[in-house]
């Protein structure tokens, strides 16, 4: 070869070599996978589901993946909408996966399954039906207000597909026209990524793929990471129980029964208490009382109701509802977004054990008293000694005030004492709560 020949094709060379780094420039960085954070959302989309992803969000630093297991019948828009607005300000993927077989992602959960970067059904699921409705039943479906409502969420999620490399017409249809779609017709209609029957098979699709995280693209890498699940705390679980419509539906119609009989027959306190309890647990699953709000109220009421246990026998009624509402209170106090307090289960199980022990410690003196009803040897006090309160003449005897182990009884004598002195007790007089002495 030539000279000149080489020199020739030193344009090819440096072209070749330009390519070659500019490839390498342009080609999207490597994101490494080692650790699953793995949330399992197992009921509707409530208030609950949303402290349970923000929380478990926040103790949580050292995951690189987001997957959400959804199975729910739908929810509340304007959770789902908090819940999207939180994973897309996360810089992690997200991945969301509807399982187990015959799971679903209805409604409020098609919508927010739209705002993952991954999108996985097992077989035999479905997704769909998320035209909004009413509490009424939707009975006007040409209202203005549901065009709105239906026009928002179209265009929210049709952005979010787009985003995210998937097509929106299927979302638009589930919302537009309440359509459904099986795991199957979902792959096929390129909504969802692939069907998935575990974990492995989500991995090994996502290797290799660029996605992009708030605007910037990555390249994922995964093979084996730490999968580490969080469930629900107490306190999350029984917000979530009371946060199902059917619940609080029940709450509020037990509430308002009871509080209905108080007022026919006043004076008794039991119905008109438990009642106020139950409407107030109502009140938070219809989110008409902010969680921490309807929280201290639970507390307020957990000591009334222990107050008024002391004047009006409930049997122990108004004991069980007062600890119900107190641990209710308790464990839903701080269940805020902007909360940076939460406390401490085991402080609540100390204090509403303390609690249980001293009512169950006045239980035990009653009982052991009300067996002496009816006879002569209840609240004896023959043969004790008294102190003189007060003294009184009448006739050629003298009544007398006496304090006996800190009570104060009526006592008569045909002897005359002083003020503060002690004296010893005889005989009750027949017939009559009064002493002699």
């Amino acid at each position: 070869m030539t000279k000149y020949h080489t020199l020739k094709q030193i344009p090819v060379i440096l072209s070749a070599l330009c390519l070659f780094l500019c490839t390498n420039l342009l080609a999207a960085p490597t994101y490494q996978i080692n650790n699953v954070l793995e949330l399992n959302i197992d009921s509707s989309i409530n208030p609950a589901t949303e402290n349970y992803v923000k929380d478990s969000l926040a103790s949580n630093k050292d995951y690189d993946l987001l997957l959400i297991k959804l199975n729910t019948p739908g929810g509340l828009v304007s959770t789902t909408k908090s819940l999207i607005t939180t994973l897309g300000k996360i810089d992690k993927p997200t991945v969301v996966w509807v399982t187990p077989e015959g799971a679903s992602a209805t409604s409020a959960g098609a919508i927010l399954s739209s705002a993952a970067h991954f999108v996985f059904m097992s077989p035999g699921t479905n997704m769909g039906a998320a035209t909004p409705i009413q509490l009424s039943g939707d009975i006007d479906k040409k209202s203005d207000a549901r065009k709105k409502a239906i026009n928002d969420l179209t265009s929210l999620v049709k952005s979010l597909s787009e985003a995210r490399g998937r097509n929106p017409q299927p979302i638009i249809k589930m919302i537009s026209e309440a359509k459904s779609l099986s795991a199957q017709e979902g792959l096929e209609k390129k909504f969802i990524d692939k069907i998935a029957s575990n974990k492995e098979d989500i991995f090994n699709f996502m290797n290799k793929k660029e996605i992009l995280i708030l605007g910037n693209p990555f390249e994922i890498s995964v093979s084996n990471p730490k999968v580490k699940s969080v469930e629900m705390d107490i306190g999350q679980a029984l917000l979530n129980t009371f946060a199902n419509p059917n619940t609080a539906y029940i709450l509020f119609l037990i509430g308002a029964a009871l509080l209905y009989l108080e007022f026919q027959s006043p004076g008794g306190f039991i119905a008109g208490s438990v009642g106020a309890v139950a409407l107030i647990l109502s009140g938070i699953g219809f989110q008409v009382l902010p969680i921490n709000m309807g929280a201290l109220l639970l507390l307020v009421s957990a000591f009334v109701l222990f107050i008024i246990e002391i004047y009006i026998t409930s049997y122990g009624i108004l004991s069980i509802a007062g600890l119900a509402a107190m641990i209710s209170g308790s464990l839903f106090l701080y269940r805020t977004d902007d909360s940076m307090m939460q406390i401490g289960f085991d402080v609540i199980l100390s204090s509403v054990l303390a609690i249980v022990v001293f009512l169950l410690f006045i239980f035990w003196i009653i009982s052991r008293d009300h067996k002496f009803i009816g006879k002569e040897k209840f609240n004896e006090h023959t043969d004790k000694e008294a102190t003189i309160i007060k003294i009184k003449k009448v006739g050629d005897k003298y009544h007398y005030q006496i304090k006996i182990q800190g009570e104060f009884w009526q006592a008569i004598s045909k002897n005359e004492y002083e003020l503060n002195q002690v004296v010893k007790v005889k005989n009750k007089v027949k017939h009559e709560l009064i002493y002699e002495i």
